[in-house]
């Protein structure tokens, strides 16, 4: 698609510094920009670029002053970052506003298909299936049985949701995420094998929810494994039977989370994050990646690393005598020398 300088500028409420009718079709980081695109300018150590950038168009904020003259058309706005992450999202939105019914695709005679919806090829929609207004499925994706999708949501390629679970408003999952899935329950026989335990229950994603590429969520042994309202989860987040994770907390990349533990909302968990079984951690909780959270956390707002996690403070200062041990041991081999020499003398 193609828009003007006084287009994009009465979009953002900006002002235009040079032509209003030079078109752009693309968005382009302004030190690779070429003819046709649009850039920004936010951090002042890339101003460099923009006296030399053949972007056609770029944003810049009110208060810059040019050093020398520019080529680009300029639009002038209030804050150039915000500016340019409200075209992005635009862009995102123009780019995937897909609709219809795609052949061949199967759904259930049963299923309650909402309006503007988009299904695309290959996509499986089960039985009482039920897929709200303006929401999309992408080619390969499975609805299971009886699951529930509300309004504006999305599941992109090669997604797989299983039976009875619950997806709310304006949901994102991305591809090869799997909703549902058995939780890990087996218990142990007297022979030393292992009798798998039914998981009935099933996975509810509040609204606004955003499950990244290849994470699994497992649905409950009994009851539901939630995900509260605003919660964002990265690729590969491993999510265990009956967990609960609380309003607008975020966790990245590699995390896994164990049966039973309850998050406390507006956490922040980094990568690779483990977290056991049957515990909890307070609201505003932020754990460095890497952390090993072992125990129940109460106090609200904290920071913690290391594994087992303590203090993040405790766990810096337990990082610097660690640097210095190579240091401390060399000391404590002269001092024993020492010692070993006056030993020697005070039998002599």
């Amino acid at each position: 698609m193609q828009f003007t300088a006084q287009e994009i500028a009465f979009l953002l409420n900006g002002t235009v510094e040079g032509d209003p009718l030079v078109p752009v079709n693309q968005l382009a980081k302004i030190e690779e920009a070429g003819a046709g695109a649009l850039s920004f300018l936010a951090n002042p150590k890339y101003e460099q670029y923009l006296y030399s950038t053949n972007a056609s168009i770029v944003i810049v904020n009110n208060d810059l002053v040019l050093a020398e003259p520019v080529k680009a058309t300029l639009i002038r706005v209030e804050n150039a970052y915000s500016a340019f992450s409200v075209l992005l999202e635009k862009y995102n939105t123009i780019k995937l506003n897909k609709s219809g019914i795609e052949q061949p695709c199967f759904i259930h005679p049963s299923a309650q298909i909402g309006q503007n919806v988009y299904v695309g090829a290959f996509a499986y929609i089960g039985p009482g299936v039920k897929l709200g207004d303006n929401s999309k499925v992408y080619p390969n994706t499975y609805i299971a049985d009886n699951v529930i999708i509300g309004k504006n949501s999305t599941l992109f390629s090669g997604v797989k949701v299983y039976f009875d679970c619950v997806i709310g408003d304006n949901v994102i999952i991305h591809s090869g995420a799997i909703i549902g899935s058995d939780g890990f329950g087996f218990a142990p026989s007297a022979d030393g094998t292992y009798q798998k335990i039914s998981q009935i229950g099933n996975v509810i994603l509040e609204d606004n929810v955003e499950v990244g590429s290849n994470t699994t969520i497992d649905r409950a042994t009994m009851g539901s494994t939630i995900i509260r309202k605003g919660v964002k989860l990265d690729n590969q987040v491993q999510v265990a039977h009956n967990v609960e994770i609380g309003e607008n907390t975020v966790v990245a990349a590699q995390t896994g989370i164990s049966g039973s533990a309850k998050i406390g909302e507006s956490v922040i968990l980094g990568g690779q994050v483990g977290v056991v079984g049957h515990i909890s951690i307070a609201k505003g909780s932020q754990v460095q990646g890497q952390s090993g959270i072992g125990r129940t956390i109460t106090e609200e707002n904290k920071k913690w690393a290391g594994s087992p996690a303590v203090p993040y403070s405790n766990n810096m200062r337990s990082q610097v005598v660690i640097q210095r041990l190579p240091e401390l041991e060399k000391r404590i081999e002269e001092l024993e020398k020492i010692i070993a020499e006056l030993r020697k003398d005070s039998v002599h």
